[in-house]
């Protein structure tokens, strides 16, 4: 009993908090099915690291220094960012960029999605964020959790835990957040646009040599891209090529999962409530809704510009899904084009922007690193 009370005499309201926090995250991940495979994992994490003296990370003692094990899992899962990195073969594998293939003006569409991103970095420095931390808050917007993670590691970022709570949570948030938004930024009559499907048919061998292609010009723009691009196209490519079936099955599932569950838990690590229970905590999580929030609206706007000089007219809603929040905001213009009109059917048209936002995404966070790595 005196041990007890010995340690709860050492529990701070800072770490109440944080078990909140975490309890929190769980909560989201049962009840409102929000991200479960990572935000059950990391809620309990940061109930793990926030207990008095806790063993799950490194303590110092004068005895000497105890290795905890999601500190040991930080230092080589994050910090030589192998977790973030084959997430992406998972995510390769579990995207079909023939939407994108069939329409490849969709390209411009992720491209200006990612208009939030440099919008909220220059926002970040203003409000007196060293120019690394704001790059590694800016890519938030990217909605793109494996990349945030990638880039506030190399760039040695101070707040690696709440920008991975808020990529994750935001792109959870999607459909809650999005529509609003691109109601706001378009007209009835602009969200009733119908747009035909072509009948371009995508042969076997440019799915194969897409992946390769992209690689290569990705390295040659963004030299710092090529690792998360590569890996990405590389999951796509075993997808594709059609003599690895079993291999792609279970980098899309078994890995990512896998993956996905021990990232969850990692990231947690730095979810201490020194780390995290401070103002510059809530000025990041509103940045991250900032740089979320002006992506969609690059979107939007870019395709309402093209209208202006296209005469085939493009519903602008689908320009929201150049974020790389993959599926679900692809799924989210497709719900709303039919809540306008019953016989819209944008969904093949919004996940070729979809993907093209995955790819542009990982080019952002290349070009981040290019900047201030």
């Amino acid at each position: 009993m005196g041990i007890l009370y010995e340690n709860l005499l050492k529990v701070e309201w800072q770490q109440v908090v944080m078990w909140v926090i975490g309890g929190l995250l769980i909560y989201l991940a049962i009840k409102k099915d929000m991200e479960p495979a990572l935000l059950l994992p990391m809620g309990f994490g940061a109930i793990l690291v926030n207990l008095p003296m806790s063993g799950a990370i490194t303590q110092v003692f004068e005895s000497g220094t105890e290795t905890g094990i999601l500190s040991w899992l930080f230092d080589f899962g994050i910090a030589t960012e192998v977790f973030p990195l084959l997430l992406f073969i998972g995510i390769g594998a579990m995207i079909d960029f023939e939407p994108l293939l069939t329409n490849p003006k969709l390209f411009l569409f992720g491209a200006a999605a990612q208009f939030g991103i440099f919008f909220t970095l220059g926002v970040a420095a203003l409000l007196g964020f060293d120019i690394k931390d704001a790059a590694s808050i800016a890519i938030i917007g990217a909605a793109d959790g494996p990349t945030s993670i990638f880039v506030a590691n190399i760039l040695k970022s101070n707040y690696i835990g709440p920008i991975v709570v808020a990529a994750y949570s935001y792109m959870s948030l999607v459909p809650i957040v999005q529509p609003p938004v691109i109601r706001l930024l378009t007209t009835k009559k602009e969200r009733l646009i119908r747009m035909p499907y072509g009948k371009v048919r995508i042969t076997k061998l440019t799915k194969i040599l897409f992946p390769i292609i992209v690689t290569i010009i990705a390295g040659i723009v963004s030299p710092r891209s090529v690792a998360l691009v590569g890996l990405l196209m590389f999951g796509n490519l075993i997808r594709e090529c059609g003599v690895l079936n079993s291999l792609s099955e279970t980098a899309q599932k078994v890995l990512a999962n896998l993956i996905t569950l021990f990232l969850g838990l990692t990231v947690a690590a730095s979810m201490t409530a020194e780390a995290f229970i401070n103002w510059r905590t809530l000025m990041i999580l509103a940045l991250g809704l900032v740089a979320f929030v002006f992506d969609t609206v690059g979107g939007v706007l870019f395709a309402k510009l093209l209208n202006l000089f296209s005469k085939n007219k493009i519903n602008p809603m689908i320009g929201a899904a150049g974020i790389s929040a993959f599926p679900m905001s692809a799924r989210v213009v497709h719900k709303m084009g039919l809540a306008e009109d019953k016989q819209n059917f944008l969904l093949m048209h919004a996940v070729g922007v979809n993907v093209s936002g995955q790819i542009a995404s990982v080019i952002a966070g290349g070009l981040i690193l290019s900047f201030y790595g």
